[in-house]
């Protein structure tokens, strides 16, 4: 169900008591770029006690700086009153907020192509600065005075970079030279967590690998990991060349880990921490290093591998994915092949597989207590090897397996 109609009524409801109201930002970019949206915003001269003494269902979740969620027919809109911010301290939050016209408010947003209103119910676009010629002329341009722009919010210089691979917009000079000149300021002014959220954000749409390059030419890329800083921009070029190909279920973390490929696991789990990864992610960063470094073996080493190893390297979730990732460092007949290899094998082990997984071994304990083996290191050893030996050999049977156990000879 589309949410511009559940948006509108918002926005209807607003003018009815008086006030001014349009849509905001990205979904006016967006529909003059022909875009599908649901992502409104609303701005309003409403204040935040108004908005909400009109709707019955708000979530106050900004409310110091003129922002609340209106929950209208199960769909959430932010909307914010028009403001002008004070003074920044910390490069992130302005210091308090003054009300403002709807053209004193675009001058405080980012960029140009996401500073303007629309009204839809007149069906009307307000644009104070020139965000329309600019979506035309496919430049990302910094409102106002750059400097002023990112010294507001350093993490803007990324979002620059976001938008112009997202779009393939350029970055407009004076802009660009303002990001130069900042570059250095990103860190520690943003919080690690903040930095995250845009490269996982930059990475939901094409091209990310041009956008971890253009980081690496404006400097911002190594001012978040240092250890960058020494390298050309042919290497890092080199470094991300198989983004482009990696499965479209890959998490960014893996798309991201193209720049360190040479790391050691004790150095990713220092980056893991340094990114305040989830703990999901830290297991998938810790698992596609296992994958990586199991095809790193020779191939007699690989083939010497017994089943239940192999079982139990697919029974983890993400081997699949993990395969896909590392096989995309291979030629096209090359990749084909060791999928498939993969994929047959993972198919004849798959009840081994599903009984990893679900933890139902062939062999359980009561089956050894019953035969007078009582818990203990013995018995766990015992179990290991009954599991070996049923899956090595395609066995189902319980009592087939015990026969070959040793201690019943």
């Amino acid at each position: 169900m589309p949410a511009r109609p559940h948006a509108t009524d918002v926005v209807r409801k607003l003018k009815e008591a008086g006030f001014i109201a349009y849509f905001a930002g990205g979904w006016v970019r967006d529909y003059l770029m022909k875009r599908s949206s649901d992502d409104i915003d609303i701005a309003t001269s409403a204040s935040v006690e108004e908005v909400q003494a009109l709707f019955p269902k708000t979530i106050p979740v900004g409310v110091a700086f003129g922002i609340v969620i209106v929950v209208h027919n199960q769909f959430q809109f932010e909307v914010a009153t028009f403001r002008q911010d004070r003074g920044y301290v910390d490069g992130r939050r302005p210091t308090g907020i003054d009300p403002a016209t709807p053209e004193e408010d675009a001058k405080r947003r980012d960029f140009t192509i996401n500073g303007m209103f629309y009204d839809p119910i007149e069906e009307k676009l307000f644009d104070f600065i020139g965000g329309q010629e600019d979506i035309e002329k496919k430049v990302i341009r910094a409102i106002g005075n750059p400097h002023d722009r990112f010294a507001e919010d350093r993490l803007r210089m990324m979002r620059a970079v976001r938008y112009s691979t997202r779009f393939d917009f350029q970055i407009e000079q004076a802009t660009l030279d303002a990001i130069l000149a900042h570059a250095k300021d990103l860190v520690p002014a943003v919080a690690i967590e903040r930095i995250w959220q845009e490269f996982k954000k930059m990475s939901q749409f094409a091209h990310f690998d041009q956008g971890l390059i253009t980081l690496h030419k404006l400097n911002l890329l190594p001012t978040i990991f240092p250890s960058l800083e020494t390298l050309s921009l042919e290497e890092i070029k080199k470094r991300v060349g198989v983004i482009e190909k990696f499965p479209k279920n890959a998490p960014p973390i893996a798309e991201l880990l193209e720049l360190f490929p040479t790391s050691s696991l004790e150095e990713l789990l220092e980056l893991s921490e340094y990114l305040k990864l989830s703990r999901q992610d830290k297991e998938f960063v810790q698992f596609l290093h296992h994958t990586k470094s199991l095809f790193s073996m020779p191939s007699s080493w690989l083939d010497q591998l017994e089943l239940i190893e192999w079982a139990q390297f697919y029974a983890n979730p993400s081997s699949e994915l993990c395969l896909e990732i590392f096989a995309v460092h291979y030629e096209d007949t090359t990749r084909t092949a060791f999928l498939s290899t993969h994929a047959e094998r993972r198919l004849s082990l798959t009840k081994a597989i599903q009984r990893i997984q679900t933890n139902t071994p062939v062999v359980k304990a009561e089956d050894l207590i019953a035969r007078g083996i009582p818990p203990s290191k013995k018995m766990g050893e015992l179990l290991r090897e009954a599991e070996r030996i049923a899956v090595n050999q395609h066995l189902e049977d319980k009592e087939a397996v015990l026969k070959q156990l040793n201690f019943l000879g």
